[in-house]
């Protein structure tokens, strides 16, 4: 099954506007860098109205992983 990480991120974003804990957050970015030819690091950037931006490491996660910890690292 291909997973669509942006999507999540997209879907977790609506969820996560609508709790007063983060009505601030304006985007949560995913993101894939090549650190070589064998070696990926992935990670989604949480923007706040603000301008503060927060990284999650979510290199090698399934979707619900994914969910889990931008939530974890986050918030």
């Amino acid at each position: 099954m291909d997973e669509d990480k942006q999507r999540i991120c997209d879907l977790l974003l609506k969820a996560l506007q609508a709790t007063d804990e983060a009505s601030d957050l304006v985007a949560l970015k995913y993101k894939t860098d090549e650190l070589d030819e064998y070696t990926e690091k992935d990670t989604v950037t949480a923007v706040f109205e603000n301008g503060i931006e927060m990284v999650a490491d979510v290199t090698c996660d399934s979707d619900t992983a994914l969910i889990y910890d931008v939530m974890r690292q986050i918030f």
